[in-house]
């Protein structure tokens, strides 16, 4: 199965560790993640992913690199960067969000490259955005969600997709919250049945929108 091995950021890795994330030199690992903090003026967020098992790194636009791993970070590695708690309370990444002004031909490009496809949601978002695809990418989801056409009818629909933000898991939200003071919102019900999320304001320092939510249940 396509699994997720790193995400590249281009933010300086001090601003995650003010975060609370535990950082060792240029990056640091959640769950079976490792995120590599590579700050560059001409760059804001997400700006690369590595992924494993991956047939194609044609991703629609998705600015992708083939990993030749075949096994996943675990703390019995020795890696120095491996945390299975962060100070903040995270202990993995829930999900990687994308955004597409045309779902259909993302769905398919992901398909085609071997991703594992496991539903397409056919309900709004709050923030105005018609549909969601979902594919498993190891432990972690990719959420691709359709552009809300406003957007699409500034831009245009021929543009690709692009990465936009990072939830993370934080069994005791509360906590967390506690532990992020005014960087970050009050915890809150999810769209998930049951989940609780807090998101990261802007006060926070991160170029990547960031929410941070309890496990699924």
């Amino acid at each position: 199965m396509v699994a997720l091995e790193e995400l590249i950021v281009a933010d300086a890795p001090e601003a995650w560790r003010e975060c609370g994330f535990e950082v060792a030199g240029d990056e640091c690992v959640v769950g079976e993640v490792r995120i590599r903090f590579a700050p560059r003026e001409d760059a804001r967020g997400i700006v690369g992913w590595t992924l494993r098992a991956l047939e194609s790194t044609d991703l629609d636009g998705l600015p992708t690199s083939r990993s030749e791993s075949r096994t996943h970070l675990s703390p019995d590695t020795g890696d120095k960067c491996v945390q299975l708690t962060h100070p903040n309370g995270v202990t993995g990444l829930d999900h990687v969000v994308a955004i597409s002004p045309d779902l259909d031909r993302t769905v398919a490009a992901l398909e085609a490259a071997g991703l594992d496809l496991r539903r397409i949601r056919e309900e709004p978002t709050p923030a105005g955005a018609p549909r969601q695809a979902f594919f498993r990418v190891g432990a972690p989801i990719l959420e691709v969600v359709q552009e809300p056409p406003e957007a699409t009818a500034r831009g245009g629909g021929d543009r690709p997709a692009f990465f936009w933000g990072l939830a993370f898991v934080a069994p005791d939200v509360d906590r967390t919250v506690e532990f992020l003071g005014d960087r970050v919102s009050e915890a809150r019900p999810a769209v998930q049945l049951g989940r609780q999320i807090a998101t990261l304001r802007r006060s926070a320092g991160l170029s990547v929108p960031v929410a941070l939510m309890t496990p699924p249940g």
